[in-house]
């Protein structure tokens, strides 16, 4: 089975490849940002058309919250555009895409989780742009799975910026009024390639661990796996951090496509994270990681 992974010098990116080059009967063809410019239609359908791939899975993203505020039109032209390209190639070709989305295509404002059928709305620019992606997907008859909170042992992560600011710091302040579900990148991995092989109708599917948290006890699960005294974690609102993009109050999503579909959901989100735990701190141990005072997140 061939697969194309692009955007795959991030985060999930890795975690997938070096999963699909360890999985049996799998063959992967990872492109890096610097490899392909997902802008460049003509090199998207020369790259697909020769690999021939059965699964295209689009990690790449414009993935600067704050930053799409006032770069909209750039951010789009990546998170929609592109992927409006890659859908269509790849329906083409008869392969299936696999596009990652967000949390941030809802409003935040709803009580419970979120299902994959409830209305979307963003309240930022970047959400918008995601949204556009997804629609452009689904419109081809692909998958789009969403997923938020990531952390891993290859990028930059709420987790490991709060691991270099336990180390540097007395206290940390985190927003507490922000809910989600922190997902390990090697978890979000396994489903990825799971929906790849299976027969799974097209459509929407949410890719997050279990549970519920907020920032601020995330942050204070971390101190704990740390051996930290989690009371130095100090909670804020999130309006104390003024930023120029609004954050969804509310990002936790339910997963009942995965079940409809005959595959299983993932674990609870601090299971998962005790389980991460040792390839979380491989790359870089203790050292700092990390920047500003107060943290709410992506």
């Amino acid at each position: 089975m061939r697969w194309v992974v692009t955007g795959a010098g991030g985060m999930l990116g890795t975690d997938l490849t070096e999963l699909l080059r360890t999985t049996p009967g799998m063959r992967v063809r990872p492109f890096t940002r610097s490899e392909l410019d997902l802008c460049d239609a003509g090199a998207v359908a020369w790259a697909l058309r020769a690999a021939r791939p059965d699964v295209v899975v689009n990690c790449a993203a414009w993935t600067a919250v704050d930053d799409a505020e006032t770069r909209e039109e750039e951010a789009l032209a990546i998170n929609g555009t592109a992927v409006s390209v890659l859908a269509r190639v790849a329906a083409d070709l008869g392969a299936r895409l696999i596009q990652l989305s967000t949390d941030y295509v809802f409003d935040g404002a709803a009580v419970g989780p979120y299902r994959e059928s409830a209305p979307t709305g963003p309240i930022n620019a970047y959400g918008r742009t995601k949204l556009a992606g997804e629609r452009a997907a689904l419109e081809h008859g692909h998958h789009v799975v969403r997923t938020a909170w990531l952390y891993g042992a290859h990028g930059r992560s709420f987790a490991r910026t709060m691991v270099g600011l336990e180390a540097s710091r007395p206290t940390v302040s985190v927003v507490d009024d922000q809910f989600g579900q922190p997902t390990w990148t090697g978890d979000l991995a396994e489903r990825i390639v799971q929906l790849g092989r299976a027969d799974a109708p097209p459509g929407v599917y949410h890719g997050t661990s279990a549970g519920r948290t907020s920032w601020y006890d995330y942050a204070r699960e971390l101190f704990s796996l740390l051996g930290a005294d989690p009371g130095r974690v100090e909670p804020i609102p999130s309006t104390a951090l003024r930023r120029p993009a609004p954050r969804p109050a509310n990002s936790v999503l339910a997963h009942g496509n995965w079940q409809a579909a005959g595959l299983p959901p993932m674990r609870e989100w601090s299971i998962a994270l005790h389980a991460a735990w040792p390839a979380l701190l491989g790359p870089w141990g203790a050292r700092v990681v990390g920047q500003a005072v107060g943290v709410g997140g992506e």
